[in-house]
């Protein structure tokens, strides 16, 4: 299969490098610069500077070279510039089912990202959702990985499912298009909560009880929105939750340790030097909780202490005196 992979930062790089063994990958990033780096130098020094590009991967800073003889488009650009490359590919008017593979809201409406392609792109053809936990250092290392892949067309989901899937990649299919979306976006921000914990040196039972309580604010909200509960206890829920809180190779939980050291977010974002949706992302899932009438406390102490300037130890003194409650709630 033919695939345009756009968006050449970490995870896109990673993907290129794991699905060029099976496929015909060309990898577009928008910056001429960062294209004239990765042709010349063949690494993405910028943003994955440990994995060389192997030989039978394309690159291109064109999107009408990089879209006109694909199959399929693989979008993996962050949540803010979706839009933007949504345009840009109804600019070049070739149609061509997409995937995506961001994470997060988009800020200003709280739009998931099946909200905004059905803006921006006027295409009769399928499409779909990528997601699951997983590390773009794992991924480009052929390392078992499992994702899930939904879409409202269940023969799309399973045609595209059996094409990208190898012995190392394995991806399941689900329907459900929110819950698939709202579990990759909440977990970013719970996660930043848990790398504040453990920043804090409060130990392995409370992020424990972060995560547990984590997923039921997932829940709630997912719910809400109209996703099925089974995808928050599958991979795009708990699976990913799990990853992102305890693995060393997330950045939103690098994020949180560093918020933990009293370091200042603007500092922080210099010194991690890639995106970190829940930074983004928390305000917005805030917001739309509230719109929504949902608590969700964890989720909130991690905005004031983004936004509001709040320490992060107050910010979880609040969260532990908080009233006890039932527990499924």
């Amino acid at each position: 299969m033919r695939i345009a992979i756009l968006g050449a930062g970490a995870w896109g790089t990673a993907l290129a490098i794991n699905l060029s063994v099976q496929h015909q990958v060309t990898l577009w990033t928008k910056f001429p610069d960062h294209y004239a780096e990765l042709a010349s130098q063949r690494i993405n020094l910028s943003f994955f500077p440990d994995f060389p590009l192997p030989e039978s991967l394309s690159v291109t800073d064109s999107l009408y070279v990089a879209l006109e003889a694909a199959d399929l488009a693989l979008i993996v650009v962050p949540i803010v510039g979706l839009r933007e490359t949504l345009h840009g590919i109804a600019d070049t008017r070739i149609k061509v089912p997409i995937i995506w593979g961001c994470k997060g809201f988009e800020s200003e409406a709280a739009k998931l990202p099946h909200q905004v392609v059905e803006e921006e792109y006027a295409c009769t053809l399928s499409n779909g959702v990528l997601s699951g936990p997983s590390f773009a250092e794992e991924v480009a290392l052929g390392m078992p990985t499992a994702l899930t892949l939904a879409s409202v067309d269940q023969v799309f989901s399973a045609q595209m499912a059996a094409q990208l899937h190898s012995t190392r990649l394995r991806i399941y299919t689900s329907q459900d298009v929110v819950g698939v979306e709202t579990g990759g976006a909440v977990k970013n921000v719970i996660t930043i909560a848990a790398g504040i914990s453990d920043g804090l040196g409060f130990g392995h039972n409370a992020r424990a009880a972060l995560i547990t309580r984590g997923l039921m604010e997932i829940t709630r909200l997912g719910l809400a929105l109209g996703g099925n509960r089974e995808t928050f206890m599958g991979l795009a829920g708990v699976g990913d939750l799990l990853l992102t809180c305890t693995g060393d190779l997330s950045r939103n939980r690098r994020v949180g340790l560093m918020l933990a050291e009293g370091k200042s977010l603007n500092n922080i974002l210099d010194e991690l030097g890639h995106v970190a949706e829940g930074v983004h992302t928390a305000q917005a899932v805030l917001n739309l909780s509230k719109k929504l009438g949902l608590e969700m406390p964890i989720t909130q102490a991690v905005c004031s202490i983004l936004h509001q300037g709040v320490s992060a130890r107050k910010a979880v003194e609040v969260l532990l005196n908080r009233e006890p409650k039932s527990e499924i709630y």
